[in-house]
């Protein structure tokens, strides 16, 4: 499967975090919104720009600015499995 960057993920495309490549500030903060690796996302809708993004995680919405979903790396979901 794929490993792409969070912000090259289209709408209705979903994902495993495999890392979050930030460290301070940033980093702390992706990780308390629940941005870990292991964590599955979906792209639900971008802002006509493209930034921000907003995500569907554990149950919730997020939105990131297109700097901070830079630092995300995921793993594609294969479409054919469920």
């Amino acid at each position: 499967m794929a490993i792409i960057n969070l912000r090259r993920m289209q709408i209705d495309q979903s994902g495993i975090i495999t890392a979050v490549k930030v460290s301070g500030e940033l980093g702390r903060r992706i990780r308390e919104m629940g941005l870990v690796p292991g964590t599955e996302i979906t792209i639900k809708q971008r802002a006509p720009l493209n930034d921000p993004v907003a995500l569907r995680v554990m149950g919730g919405t997020l939105t990131l600015r297109n700097n901070e979903a830079d630092h995300i790396e995921v793993e594609l979901k294969d479409r054919g499995k469920s």
